[in-house]
């Protein structure tokens, strides 16, 4: 048996992998369209114009979708794992929450390019880093008060790292954001798509989009650390079947129907 295939991990690693692809295709699609520069763009510039827009869109909603299944399964088993912590539940139901909200933010993000509805977009962005950081950090919390006696201490350095990772690119990207669109160099500069490196402001744009790719794969290395912890975790479905047969159930459904006395008046 593969590691992705023990217990549910599949989940968190379809989740990186499926996620990693959106932001690859779409920007390798504008590179050969030139609708880009190749030195790092942001990455909704590579959703920005057709036909990298619809792919784009529809590869992030699916994230979104893997996104909610993956942190569903991980507040269940946190609960599980903790019925009588209360600060834990506490924490896991927050956590949960907020990891929603972000999955909903990247769903913003899909439906609403820069091309079309810039704020919108920037509400996504929002939504999906701001939220989705406190979801770590909400996350590394609950390792941290769950080592050592349910997993080692290992994994919460590990996504304290993470977290720390996450935390220095928002720092650089916010900062440097601030500064590019701050009026020094021109208005409009968020929306460019193509920059000569002679440009004023050049230098804090590829601070800037550095920084959101970093922040992006800060994002899933994080959900790489669930693996270990879903392998644990396996999904049983049962069917019960009231009766001999289903033709059985259905006579009997039709039996029981004539049998109903019929009242009222017209």
């Amino acid at each position: 048996m593969w590691w992705f295939q023990q217990g549910l991990s599949i989940l968190p690693s379809a989740l990186v992998v499926w996620s990693s692809a959106s932001f690859v295709f779409s920007y390798v699609t504008a590179v050969l369209l030139h609708h880009v520069d190749p030195l790092v763009p942001y990455i909704s510039d590579t959703g920005t114009t057709p036909p990298e827009r619809c792919l784009f869109g529809i590869m992030l909603n699916i994230a979104a979708l893997l996104g909610v299944a993956t942190m569903y399964v991980r507040y269940k088993q946190v609960g599980t794992l903790n019925p009588e912590e209360p600060k834990i539940l506490r924490l896991n139901k927050a956590g949960f929450v907020l990891g929603i909200i972000s999955c909903f933010g990247l769903c913003i993000i899909a439906n609403f390019q820069k091309s079309t509805l810039f704020s919108m977009h920037v509400i996504g962005a929002c939504l999906t880093f701001g939220i989705g950081a406190i979801y770590i950090l909400v996350q590394t919390i609950i390792s941290y008060k769950m080592q050592p006696g349910i997993h080692g201490k290992g994994i919460f350095w590990i996504r304290l790292t993470v977290l720390l990772w996450c935390a220095s690119s928002i720092a650089s990207m916010f900062i440097s954001s601030v500064i590019l669109n701050s009026g020094l160099f021109g208005m409009g500069l968020i929306q460019k798509l193509h920059w000569d490196p002679q440009e004023n402001g050049y230098t804090f744009h590829i601070m800037s989009t550095a920084s959101e790719w970093s922040l992006a794969f800060s994002f899933l290395s994080f959900f790489l650390t669930y693996i270990r912890d879903f392998q644990k975790i396996s999904l049983r479905t049962e069917v019960l079947l009231h009766g001999h047969n289903l033709y059985y159930m259905h006579q009997q459904l039709q039996a029981d129907d004539q049998e109903m006395p019929i009242t009222g008046s017209i």
